[in-house]
């Protein structure tokens, strides 16, 4: 299979950068996917599973919240604001995070503080649904 370059980028660190065969990402239509000498493009991520092929065919598996992906010259910069491979996940830490947010929702904040708990539940419900897909199915 033809390789391209691929970084990975999270707001805190980087999560991938090198070569790779196969990239799908998260999109509003659904999984999107992108292999060697792919077209120009830009697009929205949202939170969902982010997938990887090495050279040689080992397959990443990260979780992944909103960011923009951009495919130039056969080079793709995904940067989004968290991401984690599937062994990194905390499930117990992802469940209090979801509880805390559901909290907050529920109780009368202000809009910004609304918001913010309603990004933190969809990332730890997203966390909790990628792990439980593929460690215990």
């Amino acid at each position: 299979m033809t390789e391209f370059h691929v970084s990975i980028l999270a707001a805190d660190e980087p999560l991938y950068e090198g070569p790779c065969e196969a990239l799908t990402v998260p999109m509003e239509d659904g999984q999107f996917g992108i292999m060697a000498h792919h077209t120009n493009l830009m697009g929205g991520i949202i939170p969902g599973m982010l997938t990887y092929q090495l050279p040689g065919g080992e397959k990443k598996i990260a979780t992944v919240s909103y960011g923009i992906i951009k495919v130039e010259k056969g080079d793709a910069l995904v940067l989004v604001d968290s991401a984690e491979h599937l062994e990194e996940i905390d499930v117990k830490r992802a469940q209090r995070d979801a509880d805390e947010a559901k909290r907050i929702l529920s109780e009368q904040r202000s809009q910004l503080e609304y918001e913010a708990a309603r990004i933190d539940l969809a990332r730890a419900i997203n966390r909790l649904r990628i792990h439980h897909r593929h460690k215990e199915g």
